[in-house]
């Protein structure tokens, strides 16, 4: 299984690039955002990759970070979503857009990707909901939300989790709460006008 190529960026066309290692060009497809992150033709790259085998083909897919490929095996797990709508996904959506849109459950944001009609993305937001916390960023549980960001905020999302609401559900809501109330805001703000973000 091939993991990661260090090599020269040999070529690189709309949806694919050739990295030369060693004298063998390894085709890879990958993300419109991974491609432009590569940089110019003739320098030195690293990419992340993931090996698609099937009876009739061998695919090497590529990606800038690590992330993007956690983000892409986890999308692929939803069903529907094969390699080529994932990564229509992760071109039009930068990961913490689509972070924020699954915690917020806002399927219209992941249809802007091309191929993905409005039933497939609410398939997508509803099974990733919850998901998407174990990549962590503002859809992450309490306890990454409060290492990326400790204060108020994460404090916010610790209390309205103990109260049973869920990591992603949480999260979104005193996001919301923080950008209606400023950076200052206190903790018993934002659990106040968090709560009332859920209706509850």
């Amino acid at each position: 299984m091939i993991a990661k190529l260090s090599g020269r960026l040999d070529s690189s066309t709309a949806g694919h690039a050739v990295i030369d290692v060693g004298g063998v060009g390894y085709l890879v497809e990958a993300s419109a955002r991974t491609l432009d992150a590569l940089g110019p033709v003739g320098g030195d790259v690293t990419i992340h990759t993931e090996m698609l085998v099937g009876e009739d083909f061998l695919r090497l897919l590529g990606f800038a970070k690590a992330e993007e490929r956690d983000w892409f095996r986890l999308l692929t797990s939803v069903q529907g979503v094969g390699a080529k709508v994932a990564l229509a996904i992760l071109s039009a959506l930068e990961i913490g857009d689509l972070q924020r849109a699954l915690a917020s459950s806002d399927s219209a944001m992941i249809a802007r990707a091309n191929g993905v009609g409005p039933k497939l993305a609410q398939r997508i937001t509803h099974e990733l909901k919850d998901k998407a916390g174990a990549l962590g960023g503002i859809a992450g549980s309490g306890a990454h939300y409060a290492a990326a960001t400790p204060g108020p905020l994460a404090d916010a999302v610790t209390a309205l989790t103990g109260l049973g609401f869920k990591p992603g559900e949480a999260s979104s809501a005193v996001a919301a709460a923080s950008e209606e109330l400023g950076a200052d805001a206190s903790l018993d703000a934002l659990v106040r006008v968090a709560l009332k973000k859920t209706g509850k």
